[in-house]
């Protein structure tokens, strides 16, 4: 695997992700995967008066999904729903430092999860 495609954002995300684990008691969970490669993205949200409040998610999968779990974490924290549903891939990629296009199917696993999670 060639890590050098990575930014160092990205793999600091990576290496150190930020909120791993699950909510118990969670207010909001979503679960989704991406057919084509497997990866799979669990996201439990606390939700109080209408804003995010905490945040944690799983991954299983590559470099690139793990680290925008963790970078949609960060995203979403504090932000009200309807501020959390207008966050777009491009907010995601620069949250990472960029992603080679191969990749960017993390950025859509994790907004799919964020959209289901939010439903």
């Amino acid at each position: 695997m060639k890590l050098h495609m990575y930014s160092a954002q990205l793999l600091d995300h990576f290496q150190n992700p930020r909120n791993p684990g699950d909510i118990a008691d969670a207010d909001a969970t979503a679960e989704a995967e991406n057919p084509a490669c497997g990866d799979v993205l669990r996201l439990t949200l606390r939700i109080n008066s209408g804003r995010i409040a905490q945040a944690k998610f799983k991954a299983k999968g590559c470099v690139a999904s793990i680290a925008c779990g963790s970078a949609l974490t960060e995203l979403i924290s504090g932000k009200t729903l309807n501020e959390a549903r207008k966050l777009r891939r491009q907010d995601l990629i620069a949250a990472v430092g960029g992603l080679p296009e191969a990749s960017t199917h993390a950025v859509h696993l994790a907004l799919d999860t964020l959209f289901a999670a939010l439903r």
